[in-house]
């Protein structure tokens, strides 16, 4: 049925929902990649995504806002350009789900470790700390001078690039944020 492996749908998909080419099914193709063996959370998240856009033609749907809005602090997170801090607490808390933790290169409670450093170099630590794992950081176009971006499996990295695209989301690598 479908080039990006065979999920479940939700309960409430119908036929033509289904077809890979229909907005609302790369939707949900893209939340159970950003919620890794969590389809309840994906599932939660879909129900806010449509409740969001409710009747909106979905040709015009700019997917990434509602998207970014329904996943923030859950499986995704959107802070703004200078904001260190948010993002160390937003990337804790996503990898925590992993029992994993970043390895920050200094001390996030620190003033002085947030004087020296900004969210690129931070997306880059995290990714690097994270790859070794088999998840990858990647960050998106949402609101303006705002990061945007959630985590993959890195297995599904063919499958996020191929869904943003027909999404019209622009993904990049958190690495490649600098």
């Amino acid at each position: 049925m479908s080039r990006f492996d065979d999920d479940e749908l939700p309960p409430d998909f119908d036929d033509e929902a289904a077809d890979e080419t229909a907005q609302e099914y790369q939707v949900w193709q893209w939340l159970l990649r950003i919620n890794p063996g969590d389809e309840e959370q994906a599932l939660q998240q879909f129900s806010a995504y449509r409740e969001a856009v409710g009747d909106e033609d979905p040709d015009g749907l700019e997917v990434i806002l509602p998207l970014t809005r329904v996943i923030d602090w859950q499986s995704g997170f959107q802070v703004e350009a200078g904001d260190t801090r948010t993002l160390i607490q937003a990337i804790d808390e996503l990898t925590a789900r992993w029992n994993l933790a970043v390895d920050w290169e200094g001390e996030p409670d620190d003033d002085e470790f947030h004087a020296e450093t900004d969210v690129p170099s931070l997306l880059a630590i995290a990714y690097d700390s994270l790859a070794p794992y088999g998840y990858t950081l990647w960050v998106w176009e949402a609101e303006p001078d705002t990061y945007a971006g959630g985590i993959s499996l890195s297995r599904d990295s063919e499958a996020m690039r191929e869904l943003a695209a027909l999404l019209g989301i622009e993904l990049r690598l958190a690495s490649e944020t600098g």
